[in-house]
């Protein structure tokens, strides 16, 4: 773990594709991001809680945004991160400074960012369903988000951490979902475009 710290914090660490540290073991994803089922997908999210957060309850950041745990022996890039006001002034969150030591210079986010958005794609579906999930439930971040939006439909699951591990929250009739860290309900929808393809709309409403 402390190897790894040390080579992403250094000049050699690569600057394309997203390479995690998972308990042990190093998972690399070189491949490009495929444009409308995950990059779309994961900009309509971000853009969503950025409006909703940013500024007024926390912070959200995406693509990059390294997110270590020493109790989970996980390092890793999150497709979306959301960390609350109430989080950093509590301690269960910290931002670790850069190692060009400059004032407000930081490069990760240790501990538990309350929630965790994973998008999935052709190569990290093992990963983002099977090995991350007890590895972040293990790091204690309150909420899990993951969605899938390959083979022509939606998939948005809502995650929370009960006891230990993720419990899937149930949808209504209507397909909204609620997150109790964001005392909001959430849906994922999509519209056809003029050149048809999906747009993707991130739907929130008073839980």
């Amino acid at each position: 773990m402390e190897g790894f710290q040390r080579w992403a914090q250094s000049e050699e660490f690569p600057e394309n594709g997203r390479i995690d540290y998972l308990s042990g073991e190093i998972a690399v994803a070189m491949s490009p991001e495929d444009l409308h089922t995950h990059g779309i997908v994961k900009a309509a999210i971000h853009a969503a809680l950025h409006l909703l957060v940013a500024g007024r309850l926390g912070e959200t950041y995406v693509d990059r945004a390294r997110v270590t745990s020493r109790f989970a022996k996980l390092s890793v890039e999150p497709d979306v991160v959301v960390v609350l006001w109430d989080s950093l002034k509590s301690g269960r969150v910290r931002y670790v400074p850069a190692a060009v030591r400059e004032a407000d210079r930081f490069s990760e986010i240790e501990g538990a960012p309350d929630v965790v958005v994973e998008v999935v794609s052709d190569g990290s579906e093992r990963k983002d369903t099977k090995r991350l999930p007890p590895l972040y439930a293990q790091a204690g971040i309150p909420e899990l988000w993951i969605t899938d939006t390959r083979k022509g439909r939606i998939r948005f699951q809502i995650h929370t951490l009960q006891d230990g591990r993720y419990v899937a929250v149930e949808a209504d009739g209507d397909g909204w979902m609620q997150s109790p860290r964001l005392g909001l309900a959430f849906r994922l929808i999509r519209q056809k475009t003029p050149v048809s393809t999906w747009h993707y709309i991130l739907e929130h409403r008073e839980a």
